[in-house]
């Protein structure tokens, strides 16, 4: 690599930190001819560092208007051997194949969550809209005004791993029939009213937050379908490096990576050894993890966790 470690603080030049960054290009290694695809640009943190490691080319994809804003500025430094298109990463078959490297970083960006109007942030008063494509489906709001009680209790249950769901989809629904509920300080305040026993750092409604966001962007969904279609996109013996930032896209990851190693998914997984095919080599057994110093830097960093596989 041609850039020094000084290189991997903030090299967005706008406040926008990108997690875990010198372990990610670290991993991926990028090499000059190299090919490389980031499905998540946000704010174009990881595809600027691939781009400076080496002579090579990154193909970027986001569903997010505005990380299509971000890219025209990356477009201009890096000229043709930057490649940007507005899409769900899921849709990455369709950007071609043959990647020395692919990335992926779930999770809503620092962006959305920063900018108040996105209705990703509990603490900041907007329109529940919390879509990656504001153009694209059902709101939030939406989505609250027609969902049942108890199928809103399954998503803050599966997606919000919510131990209350009960109580807090009995009083989103009791808010919603009264009008309560239009703004994400009303939906924070409608949660932490049916949750006034909790106390810590963290806001009651964080989970609801969470689930809800989940829901309407089907981003589990998005990684089942994009994980395959990543792996087959790959060279041989190039890499696949995915960060996570809560446990439900973890698992995901972590159970399709060892899948393609031919080892067993999780300690349910019973399968016998001939019944599995070994199509790739774990890079991680553990996740990385951010250093203490990366945290103090950027809390957003603290739940982060970095699994590389490499194709056979």
């Amino acid at each position: 690599m041609r850039v020094s470690d000084d290189s991997f603080q903030n090299n967005s030049g706008n406040g926008h930190i990108p997690v875990l960054l010198k372990e990610t290009v670290c991993m991926l290694a990028p090499k000059d001819g190299g090919k490389y695809l980031d499905c998540t640009f946000g704010g174009g943190g990881h595809t600027r560092a691939i781009l400076e490691s080496a002579d090579c080319t990154v193909v970027a994809i986001d569903r997010d208007p505005e990380a299509a804003k971000r890219a025209e500025k990356l477009g201009l430094e890096f000229g043709g051997r930057f490649e940007f298109h507005s899409a769900k990463f899921s849709q990455l078959d369709e950007f071609g194949s043959g990647y020395d490297g692919i990335l992926f970083d779930f999770g809503v960006s620092s962006y959305q969550l920063d900018e108040a109007y996105r209705g990703f942030s509990i603490n900041k008063e907007a329109s529940l809209d919390m879509r990656m494509n504001s153009g694209e489906g059902e709101s939030a709001l939406d989505y609250l005004n027609r969902v049942s009680e108890f199928e809103l209790g399954g998503v803050l249950r599966e997606y919000g791993e919510e131990k209350s769901f009960r109580k807090v989809a009995r009083a989103i629904i009791a808010g919603r029939e009264c009008g309560k509920i239009k703004t994400t300080t009303d939906l924070a305040a409608v949660v932490a009213s049916a949750l006034p026993n909790l106390r810590g750092h963290i806001h009651p409604a964080t989970k609801t937050f969470q689930a809800l966001r989940i829901q309407v962007n089907d981003e589990l969904g998005e990684i089942r379908a994009a994980l395959p279609k990543a792996f087959d996109a790959l060279k041989s013996g190039a890499v696949m490096a995915a960060i996570s930032f809560h446990s439900l896209e973890d698992r995901i990851v972590k159970q399709f990576f060892k899948r393609e190693a031919g080892r067993p998914e999780s300690r349910a997984d019973h399968s016998y050894v001939q019944d599995r095919t070994k199509r790739a080599s774990l890079l991680t057994t553990k996740p990385i993890v951010a250093t203490a110093e990366e945290i103090r830097q950027n809390p957003r960093s603290r739940s982060a966790k970095l699994r590389g596989l490499r194709k056979d």
